[in-house]
């Protein structure tokens, strides 16, 4: 397993971003993905910290410690970098976590040098824009495996 990258911290209007492993709860994580999600719906807590121990995880925390926002980067550190499972609780909407934690993550001092950050959304375009992100400019270049539930159905 490769080491863990530095810790690294920016806050904003009393919230705090922080990479920091320790202070991220998976249970809250887990609930919302698991219930609230529409691309995580039905994820297992077991799926979610195998996914947290081979990603980058970032919470976003309210003054009091509690988890406002989260979101996690799958990445290689060097050219590559996936946004993914971003969200924001309820009682933090509106005040532009979602975008601040999409744009100041790509500060972080071992993501630097990544020149390739993609992301994908269904609803929240607008936000992903203000902190840069842009359609893919040549999206007939990019394929994937869908999910079983998504695939095609087969000829007999």
């Amino acid at each position: 397993m490769p080491r863990d990258p530095i810790v690294f911290e920016s806050s904003r209007y009393g919230y705090i971003l922080s990479t920091d492993r320790a202070r991220l709860d998976p249970a809250t994580v887990h609930r919302f993905l698991a219930a609230d999600s529409y691309w995580a719906r039905g994820m297992t807590l077991d799926q979610l910290q195998r996914a947290l121990e081979h990603s980058l995880p970032i919470g976003v925390y309210a003054e009091d410690g509690t988890l406002a926002a989260f979101g996690r980067v799958v990445t290689d550190y060097a050219v590559f970098a996936y946004l993914r499972d971003v969200f924001t609780l309820p009682t933090h909407r509106g005040r532009g976590l979602a975008c601040w934690l999409a744009k100041e993550i790509r500060n972080h001092p071992e993501l630097a040098g990544v020149t390739s950050w993609v992301l994908a959304t269904r609803d929240a375009h607008a936000v992903y824009e203000k902190a840069g992100y842009r359609p893919a400019p040549h999206p007939e270049y990019y394929m994937t495996v869908p999910k079983p539930d998504e695939a095609e159905p087969r000829e007999p």
